[in-house]
């Protein structure tokens, strides 16, 4: 697709969101399109929680309330995406836990366990992926716990690809429980001071959150079958790219002192290429999902009334 012919949805997302933008492809121009306009609308979110655009984190707020608390939304950009809202039925439950979950970014962040962190990744991530079941159009209730394992499983990718960006900024993703209690400041000095005891320390806490992330990775992929068939397969792909993110951190040693890693071209196109043979898999109904990877969330919005709570996956 030629740049002069993109949109601004689709501009945002090979901006931003390179892996997004790769999987993408592989969805078809009207599916393709709406999962850029929803990228489009989670990145406004986003800029909005980190005073990228004016005001934004008062503007955010005051979304907030008016969706609480059931008011007319006046901020221009948000009112921009109210037609796809409506033509996709986003529900504003989810998009609410969305918008929670950046506001959690405002202050500093600390979480000291596991299941801080597994919430997190609901609000931030888990919600996205049950936006995209409406996009992608997933037909069944079944599916959407796995959409939130996906979901949280990138997410946990993303703080241990950032843990030295994200530091800087005074958050510190990685359960306190599982780094001796190092603040995000303690891991600044160590990355600078190169002290070898503590940047041990925090591998530690990112192996374990790198393992924390397979199983959610395992669980979110089995629930793939409940998407069309070249939802599944662009999906796959993003999930196996994303994925490979944490394995070569893992390869390299987790140097999480020299910056974030990335992933090259020729890498996502090997890795798509290897996700081709999982498609036998549409062969199989998926597994029942595992409720124990949803105790952490206890509370927390999960289900799309706009999907239809029994119709089989195809």
């Amino acid at each position: 697709m030629p740049d002069m012919a993109i949109s601004p949805a689709e501009a945002s997302l090979k901006a931003n969101g390179k892996t997004f933008h790769w999987a993408r492809r592989f969805l078809g121009d009207a599916s393709g399109g709406a999962a850029a306009q929803l990228y489009q609308f989670c990145r406004l979110l986003d800029d909005l929680a980190d005073g990228d655009l004016p005001n934004g984190e008062y503007r955010l707020q005051t979304l907030r309330d008016a969706l609480i608390q059931h008011q007319p939304i006046h901020d221009p950009d948000f009112q921009a995406f109210q037609p796809f809202i409506r033509d996709y039925d986003l529900p504003m439950p989810i998009i609410l836990a969305l918008i929670d979950g950046l506001l959690m970014d405002q202050d500093e962040v600390g979480f000291e366990t596991e299941d801080e962190v597994i919430r997190y990744g609901y609000h931030v991530a888990g919600t996205v992926g049950l936006l995209m079941c409406n996009i992608l159009g997933c037909q069944t209730r079944a599916a959407l716990p796995f959409a939130i394992d996906l979901g949280i499983a990138m997410q946990l990718t993303n703080i241990a690809r950032d843990v030295l960006e994200d530091a800087q900024m005074g958050r510190r993703y990685l359960p306190g429980q599982w780094i001796d209690g190092m603040t995000a400041k303690d891991m600044v000095k160590a990355a600078k001071t190169t002290d070898q005891h503590a940047i041990a320390v925090v591998q530690s806490g990112i192996d374990r959150l790198l393992d924390c992330a397979e199983t959610y990775y395992r669980s979110g992929i089995e629930g793939l079958n409940y998407l069309p068939l070249r939802a599944h397969l662009a999906i796959l792909i993003a999930a196996r790219s994303y994925r490979q993110i944490g394995r070569q951190l893992k390869a390299r040693g987790l140097p999480w002192h020299q910056g974030r890693q990335i992933t090259s071209t020729a890498t996502k196109a090997v890795t798509s290429l290897a996700a081709l043979p999982l498609m036998t898999k549409r062969l199989q109904s998926p597994p029942p999902h595992q409720a124990v990877l949803h105790l952490p969330l206890s509370g927390l919005p999960m289900i799309n009334p706009s999907i239809d709570p029994v119709t089989d996956h195809g």
